[in-house]
């Protein structure tokens, strides 16, 4: 596949680090007249629209990406674009707060990543963007609370696993309306698959993407929604990936299929997925991807309230089991050794009355053979049996810790247990695995319950399961969490009614969770 050479990493950087500065030392809002481009720009530059994340106390980045023909690699010219970006406490920009200019270069597909700091903690704030004379749509973000503050409330949009093919991203019109503090991404943002004539919309493109254009117009594509371009525009996002933002299954730099991509084939695969997956996110300079890696496993904080660590479930796994025997080898691993570190220090050290672990993928066990004997997901968290035992143990000495995941196109909520072969074994704490936005479309769910209710009794620390779509919503105070199932009533139409499948929650200081 041909498409544009990856861009240098060290120009990127000093981009960013010219942007770092503009946002530093932005002055207070005065209002100038906007310099005209040194040469038009086509129209509609702004068809992506703009998106924020990745929330500090004084800070946020600001997203936008000049893309004309968005579904054309974007059909910019070929050249550096100077952005105007601004950010207000008003949203008519009566009361502007910061401002100054991003570059936007053609190797990084002329996205903007501004790393705005020096704004008050816990405050909501506007802001928009120019180009050649035209005007960004404005958008809506929040900053994280000081951090020392010990109470207060965080409300949280769990979602995952958006394929355009399967349906109309139909829960987000919903999250809109409930209006989240931040919207946490678990993965699956795109899906590689190649366009399907009987979908319900069809994948742009003949096959699945391999070239950094690719890459782009599948986001872009994706980006077009007006549900999840309305959702990026309100509320700041804090994103990770899975696995279909690249591969199916992929493990590390082994794809699904060794047999048809070559070690060096599926690594140039991996360094345009990662750098098409940068240019669409609202991420800091930190994740400007390095070839075939890219940096995404962080910690944030809100307040003392909440700490969120985010996992890198892909890029540092072994390759997956294909039996139990595999699952249990204590050399594999899921995170890596110095990832592995990272979270456990950041869980023992932690200050925040809420320790919360974004997962991509399951951590409880899934056993899906009914009676004895085991048989489980091997992509999942089950695939790694000694590594998710070992991190059960470690969670007895932290902190009210709750698990945030994906992948698995279910809602499936569950005690965490200290040993899961073990059904006394003591419970350590509580993981949510959201459903899918649209993946999977409108499931039968009579044939559904028929498969996996007989498998309740061997999963004992289920304690919900279905297979609506839709999002989890969770409110957060220090005494507990209080967690809404958000089902849409079909994601086969652009519009539906949604409502509250179920209500669960976590006390403060009560390992587990409940179904009210």
């Amino acid at each position: 596949m041909t498409g544009p050479a990856l861009p240098d990493r060290r120009r990127l950087l000093a981009a960013g680090a010219a942007v770092l500065g503009a946002g530093a030392t932005a002055q207070l809002w005065r209002p100038r007249s906007v310099r005209a481009a040194e040469s038009p720009l086509p129209d509609g530059v702004f068809s992506l629209g703009v998106a924020s994340g990745d929330p500090l106390p004084d800070g946020i980045v600001l997203w936008t990406r000049l893309a004309p023909a968005p579904l054309n690699g974007g059909d910019m010219p070929a050249r550096p674009v100077l952005v105007e970006w601004e950010i207000a406490e008003d949203e008519r920009f009566r009361t502007g707060v910061r401002r100054g200019t991003a570059p936007a270069l053609p190797e990084s597909g002329h996205s903007v990543h501004v790393d705005v700091r020096g704004l008050g903690a816990g405050r909501t704030y506007w802001y928009r963007f120019r180009a050649g004379g035209q005007v960004s749509p404005a958008g809506r973000t929040r900053t994280a609370p000081p951090s020392d503050r010990s109470g207060g409330h965080l409300r949280i949009a769990l979602a995952s696993c958006q394929n355009w093919q399967y349906g109309y991203f139909t829960p987000y019109a919903d999250m809109l309306d409930q209006d989240p503090d931040i919207v946490l991404f678990v993965g699956d943002y795109i899906y590689e698959s190649r366009p399907s004539a009987t979908a319900v919309r069809r994948h742009e493109g003949g096959d699945e993407p391999y070239s950094l254009v690719q890459y782009r117009n599948r986001h872009a594509q994706y980006r077009t929604d007006p549900h999840l371009a309305a959702m990026h525009a309100a509320a700041p996002w804090v994103v990770t990936f899975d696995d279909h933002e690249v591969d199916n299954d992929y493990a590390g730099q082994v794809p699904q299929d060794p047999g048809k991509q070559s070690h060096d084939a599926f690594a140039a695969r991996l360094a345009a997925a990662y750098q098409a997956y940068y240019e669409h996110m609202p991420l800091r300079a930190s994740a400007i991807p390095t070839g075939a890696h890219i940096q995404m496993y962080r910690r944030l904080e809100f307040g003392r309230l909440a700490r969120l660590s985010v996992l890198d479930t892909r890029q540092f796994r072994s390759n997956q089991a294909t039996g139990q025997e595999g699952a249990e080898d204590p050399t594999t691993t899921m995170l890596g050794g110095r990832q592995k570190q990272w979270l456990l220090d950041g869980l023992h050290r932690s200050p925040a009355h809420w320790n919360l672990v974004a997962s991509q993928i399951m951590m409880a066990e899934t056993d899906l053979r009914t009676g004895p004997g085991k048989l489980w997901y091997y992509d999942a968290w089950d695939g790694y049996q000694r590594e998710r035992n070992s991190l059960m143990q470690e969670f007895t000495t932290v902190r009210n810790p709750v698990v945030l995941s994906g992948d698995r196109h279910l809602t499936m909520i569950s005690d965490l247990k200290r040993d899961f072969a073990d059904p006394g074994s003591a419970v350590v704490g509580a993981e949510f695995v959201g459903t899918s936005i649209s993946s999977g479309g409108d499931q039968n769910l009579d044939a559904f319950h028929r498969a996996w209710d007989p498998r309740m009794a061997d999963n004992p620390h289920w304690k919900l399961i279905d297979a609506h779509r839709g999002y989890h919503l969770f409110d957060i105070r220090p005494d507990g969490i209080d967690a809404a199932v958000r089902v849409p009533e079909t994601v086969l139409r652009p519009e539906a009614a949604s409502s509250t499948f179920a209500r669960l929650r976590v006390e403060s200081g009560v390992p587990g969770v409940r179904l009210l």
